[in-house]
């Protein structure tokens, strides 16, 4: 077998060949040292409804503990730099706004293909054994991608590229091989805060700590069920993910346009408009958004942050106001709740008179109707 820095070499030149912007190594074998901050991250219950991230969390910290065999791991990165800057659409209020990963095929696919295809060579070149995982196992691709010197955890707790600023998307190949690590990337944040005072819902309690509970990539994307009253109006018009603190980095001036053409940006998902999304049924949700990480809210819930945007237009026109008053009506009482809050922000209708038209519906539509009052 060649001599390890030579297997190395020839790993990232196909690691390149496949379309990868970066490919650093690390080490398989030592326990990450964020375990301990996921463990206090999960003792703290800022992780909502991600239950997935409370189980199998030793695994999660070590990664011989979801593969005893690993001695190495391959971390790589795709570039996904936007070719404008995403926080522009925050003034377009009539509009929704969808995070710059999701506004193309779903990563997941494109990475996972491009992952096996370079696990392919390194069995072929070394007889090693491989896995592969992008976001779809308990691996922290953050903390290992900081220490195999692709980029550093910003105070947002997002991985911040030298090269490539905020907008990196992460991929693995566990292997057997014993590779040459690569040395671990310093943080270069320094005194900076724009990540942390850009935040409209205040989701950092603390530098390089989130409270996902307060996110607007968690609330639009994992939340299930009403949003919390006092956050709703702090959302604007994101509807799908949030990149205000992504985009609010100064390392962003060193950030590249995307090459990759399977994930170009799709004109559909940028700022499209509201009145047309609030329309959408289920299975019309499923064509719009087929092949995206969109759909990965469900209809129900993707309805109810269009009709929270809605609900926070800076001047909503009679079309809008009719575009909410149509979803009274829909058969999920979540949108049809979500409905009733947005009426009450755009309009001075009571409770008693939006309930003459909604009639009885569950606790959900109880709820939001006592708010409003009589």
């Amino acid at each position: 077998m060649a001599a390890p820095d030579n297997v190395k070499t020839a790993i990232i030149a196909e690691a390149t060949a496949q379309g990868f912007d970066v490919c650093r190594i690390v080490d398989a074998t030592t326990q990450d040292a964020a375990g301990a901050g996921l463990r206090a991250f999960v003792d703290a219950q800022h992780h909502g409804q991600m239950q997935w991230m409370e189980t199998r969390m030793d695994e999660r910290a070590a990664p011989q503990k979801l593969w005893p065999e690993a001695q190495s791991i391959i971390m790589l990165g795709v570039n996904y730099g936007p070719d404008s800057d995403p926080l522009a659409a925050l003034q377009e209020t009539d509009k929704g706004v969808i995070s710059v990963y999701a506004q193309r095929r779903d990563y997941h696919d494109v990475i996972k293909k491009k992952l096996k295809a370079l696990a392919r060579a390194v069995v072929a070149q070394t007889g090693a054994e491989v896995k592969v995982f992008v976001d779809t196992a308990p691996v922290m691709e953050k903390p290992l991608a900081m220490r195999a010197g692709l980029g550093w955890q910003g105070k947002h707790t997002n991985l911040v590229s030298r090269d490539f600023g905020s907008w990196l998307f992460l991929g693995s190949v566990f292997t057997t091989l014993d590779l040459p690590p690569d040395d671990t990337e310093a943080d270069h944040c320094g005194a900076c805060t724009a990540c942390l005072d850009i935040c409209p819902t205040n989701a950092f309690p603390a530098p390089y700590k989130i409270d996902a509970r307060r996110c607007i990539s968690y609330l639009t994307i994992e939340h299930k069920g009403m949003i919390e009253r006092e956050l709703r109006p702090l959302m604007g018009n994101h509807i799908y993910g949030c990149d205000d603190c992504l985009a609010a980095c100064p390392w962003n001036k060193f950030a590249q346009k995307a090459e990759e053409t399977k994930l170009a940006l799709q004109s559909d998902y940028d700022r499209p408009d509201l009145i047309a999304l609030s329309k959408l049924d289920d299975a019309a949700f499923r064509i719009f958004f087929a092949g995206t990480p969109i759909k990965r809210a469900g209809r129900d819930n993707f309805i109810r942050n269009v009709l929270m945007a809605l609900g926070n237009m800076d001047t909503p026109t009679p079309a809008h106001i009719a575009a909410v008053r149509a979803r009274l009506e829909d058969e999920a009482e979540l949108v049809c709740a979500s409905a009733i809050w947005a009426l009450g922000q755009m309009t001075d209708m009571s409770g008693a008179e939006i309930r003459n038209m909604v009639g009885a519906r569950g606790p959900l539509v109880d709820e939001e109707l006592a708010q409003l009052g009589n």
